[in-house]
């Protein structure tokens, strides 16, 4: 069916002056054959009534079910409920399949088609038979994946080349918002898949910024960004540098302990840089068979990544080719992280930069994404 018909048999005529807005684009694009108006019985059928048993996922504004579809495919179904004041997840829902089903990368979570059903959406995704990066993680060893060194280097790339394809290489450009270990998605061979586009948006006319609500999970979050809700594509810059960070040392991105209270991995990672010993934050699971020389380099660049000075932060495909060595960057210089370590800065224009940070948060998840992927 094409995208148009799911105008009239899907959406709402609020939801449908949203997605014809959203991008200045019409509804109907070149993947569009490839997605599917889903019946609420057809999806009912697919997910056992969504019983617990098919369960996969928990997200902020509903659960993720897994699903057999009548034609043999294996699916992840989303479902959302509809906040029926703020119209908070019909927002998300159609910010979702605006940006998804114009989109075509290896790298990007594939889109199947939608439901409505109600004040329920469903979204329907390719099923991702590894979950997310954030469950093989921080797991431990229940999810049964050790992450060697070429795993974690393959994630990091490809996580880094579907940003780039989103800020660079779509007309126009797309700011994703919310990158984090729980929004990438690993396919049976562990290919990353970015997921959750709730929260993206579109930069029209060459735009250098627009001004936004903020959202995003604290610890991921730009501290500009945070304070100002100026949104640049360095905000997913910083994510991702928070992201690599994670990657490479397996380690949560705010942890707690008796003597430090709550530590930032940016923090950390920072300290280990300046006391020359920046191979102490590579995850001891990987073992001490890995290139030493490359650990180093990606650390730096999510080091870059994270800087205080959006402007000093690398564009996508500048740090992708740091990653490949197709960029030297030995004696660069690497300026101090920027953290908003404390709900109370954001939007009140306070920061918290290094060496200093005395300000505490309640929790990682305190500022998140509406829409969370199936972890």
């Amino acid at each position: 069916m094409k995208f148009t018909s799911c105008f009239s048999n899907c959406f709402s005529s609020a939801s449908e002056t949203a997605i014809i807005d959203i991008g200045g684009r019409e509804a109907e694009g070149e993947n569009d054959q490839n997605f599917t108006v889903f019946s609420y019985s057809e999806l009912k059928v697919a997910t056992h009534g969504f019983s617990a048993s098919n369960k996969i996922g928990e997200g902020a504004f509903g659960s993720v079910y897994k699903g057999l579809l009548r034609n043999g495919s294996i699916v992840a179904v989303k479902m959302l409920s509809v906040e029926p004041e703020s119209m908070r997840g019909e927002r998300e829902f159609v910010s979702e399949i605006t940006t998804l089903t114009k989109l075509k990368h290896e790298n990007l979570v594939t889109l199947k088609g939608c439901c409505v059903n109600g004040a329920n959406r469903f979204l329907v995704y390719n099923y991702m038979e590894n979950n997310s990066l954030a469950q093989i993680l921080l797991g431990g060893e229940t999810n049964g994946i050790k992450l060697g060194w070429e795993a974690r280097r393959a994630i990091s790339l490809g996580v880094a080349r579907g940003l780039a394809y989103l800020h660079e290489e779509v007309e126009p450009h797309i700011v994703h918002r919310d990158i984090k270990a729980s929004n990438i998605l690993l396919d049976q061979n562990l290919m990353p898949k970015v997921s959750d586009f709730g929260l993206s948006r579109i930069f029209r006319d060459n735009a250098s910024h627009i001004s936004t609500h903020v959202a995003g999970t604290l610890g991921y979050l730009a501290p500009e960004y945070a304070i100002s809700g100026r949104l640049t594509r360095k905000i997913d810059v910083y994510s991702f540098g928070v992201l690599l960070l994670e990657i490479i040392s397996g380690q949560t991105v705010v942890n707690f302990d008796l003597e430090h209270g709550e530590r930032y991995l940016v923090q950390k990672a920072w300290e280990i840089y300046r006391a020359n010993s920046i191979l102490q934050l590579v995850d001891p699971t990987v073992g001490m068979n890995y290139p030493e020389e490359e650990a180093i380099r990606f650390i730096k660049v999510g080091l870059l990544c994270v800087q205080e000075t959006a402007g000093l932060r690398p564009e996508m495909s500048k740090a992708l080719k740091m990653l490949t060595n197709d960029i030297d960057i030995e004696g660069v210089q690497i300026s101090q992280p920027g953290l908003v370590a404390d709900l109370m800065n954001i939007k009140l224009g306070q920061k918290t930069t290094f060496p200093s940070l005395s300000s505490k948060v309640s929790s990682l998840e305190s500022t998140h994404s509406p829409l969370s992927s199936y972890s």
